[in-house]
């Protein structure tokens, strides 16, 4: 979450939780994430609003240049659109049906050369030259980047939050078959060794992505492996073609490892604390200054859209989002139009200091199970006023469990507060940070030589590409994370 205006009206960040009818007051609504300018194709801004664009000139460009280098000798250039670091810490690439190719951050930060990066880059426009989303776009799933409640929710409550959570502050991504990665690596590496780079180094990528997966355990948010179907033969099958291609070059081709390393220096790393972090059951937001409390328990998950917390049964959820500038009454009745709410009671109250409105009713529509009109949900929302914005805290949960999780939802909204903890305002984000070696050290001892914990030395083993057991050479470079 970002203080910045864009574009972006209240009436669609609303829209993004409430698919109902009825009307949100028009007016420009603080962004989550900063616009920033991208050169080539613009975006989908269904996939920045859930990513957010990362604030990386130098990388943008790299991305850019090579992007265009490879879209040019590609099998159909003008399907191939543009290129876009998004501001996230999962570990993805994809390309959207647009002929758009988007790199997370998490992945830029886990290439440890340019031929990975290219490899990589070759696959995704293979993709989109080989038209694979056009032709399985009526199939396409709903990924869920980031996004918990899908499978944390009851049907019934997520019914309520619209099923358009979903489609709102969910992506949509292309789950490809065998067949299309078979035919997209062919394509990777035929793209990455025709602008001059080791298209080799895309198999050894698939171990680091393996490594990472197997250790992230029971990681409920999708990465580049679920979203791209992994086979035991695709790195053996890589490696042969890549063997290949480099014979029909020619020529030795490029890694270019110290290069892209020297690249990435300062690159963020993992969740960035500045646009929102949870803390002992608290969340707090140290660019928008405000903080308060979870419910004991509960799953939550931040967004550049919006931040969710969900009862771990899934009858209960509570989202956290921006609801415009035009004032607490008129955004109330906009609210409850929305969530076409019989009998809606509402109530000017203040939230320590901060003027709010609490509103309490039942949601009627259309059971999806029943097909019966009824009631679909209970809901307790509160809409807080800071300064020219107003937050929507909205409370959903079964129908007739108000009196279970009302206490919940309002312990959660009256303790919305201002944060003036400066140990909490001045939370800073974990960084890459690019070392050189000594000789005779190993991995695990130049990470000790450098006051990382022993903890973390599978972690940044992966991040290296490396085992922690792994000599290095004099003057090698490496990856530490720190502030």
């Amino acid at each position: 979450m970002k203080p910045t205006l864009s574009s972006v009206r209240a009436g669609a960040l609303l829209a993004l939780l409430l698919p109902l009818g009825g009307s949100v007051p028009a007016g420009p609504a603080p962004a989550l994430r900063k616009a920033l300018p991208v050169q080539g194709a613009q975006p989908d801004p269904s996939v920045i609003a859930q990513f957010g664009l990362l604030d990386n000139a130098k990388l943008q460009s790299y991305i850019d240049s090579k992007g265009m280098q490879m879209g040019r000798i590609s099998d159909r250039p003008a399907d191939v659109k543009g290129f876009t670091i998004v501001d996230s810490p999962i570990i993805n690439a994809f390309a959207t049906p647009d002929g758009h190719v988007y790199f997370t951050r998490g992945i830029m930060a886990h290439f440890n050369n340019e031929a990975q990066f290219s490899g990589v880059l070759g696959h995704e426009i293979g993709h989109i030259t080989a038209r694979h989303s056009q032709k399985q776009q009526t199939r396409s799933t709903i990924a869920g980047i980031g996004l918990i409640l899908g499978s944390v929710v009851a049907p019934r409550v997520m019914q309520s939050v619209g099923g358009a959570v979903q489609q709102g502050v969910g992506l949509g991504l292309l789950k490809y078959g065998r067949d299309a990665e078979n035919e997209s690596d062919e394509l990777g590496v035929k793209y990455s060794s025709k602008i001059g780079y080791d298209p080799a180094s895309m198999a050894d990528f698939f171990l680091t992505l393996q490594r990472t997966e197997q250790s992230s355990g029971a990681d409920p948010v999708p990465t580049f492996l679920s979203t791209h179907p992994n086979s035991a033969d695709r790195y053996t099958r890589v490696k042969k073609l890549a063997v290949t291609a480099e014979q029909q070059a020619g020529r030795q081709l490029a890694v270019n490892r110290d290069q892209y390393l020297r690249l990435i220096e300062g690159l963020p790393y993992g969740d960035n604390p500045r646009e929102g972090y949870v803390e002992n059951s608290v969340f707090y937001h140290p660019d928008l200054k405000f903080q308060f409390p979870i419910p004991q328990g509960w799953k939550s998950q931040n967004s550049p859209s919006q931040f969710q917390m969900a009862e771990p049964n899934g009858k209960a959820v509570m989202i956290l989002l921006p609801a415009g500038n035009k004032g607490l009454d008129e955004t109330a009745q906009a609210l409850a139009q929305q969530l076409k709410l019989q009998n809606a009671q509402a109530q000017k109250t203040t939230v320590n200091s901060f003027p709010a409105v609490v509103i309490q009713g039942d949601q009627v529509g259309q059971d999806q199970q029943t097909g019966q009109q009824g009631i679909t949900a209970s809901t307790l929302s509160y809409l807080i006023q800071d300064g020219q914005t107003v937050y929507a805290l909205v409370g959903l949960c079964g129908p007739g469990t108000l009196d279970s999780y009302g206490s919940a939802f309002q312990r959660t909204a009256q303790g919305f507060k201002r944060l003036t903890d400066a140990s909490k305002l001045n939370r800073q984000p974990e960084r890459i940070r690019i070392k050189t070696a000594k000789g005779g050290q190993t991995l695990a001892s130049a990470l000790a030589a450098n006051g990382v914990s022993s903890k973390r030395y599978e972690e940044l083993a992966i991040l290296n590409g490396m085992k922690t057991t792994d000599k290095l050479t004099a003057g090698q470079l490496f990856k530490v994370v720190g502030k």
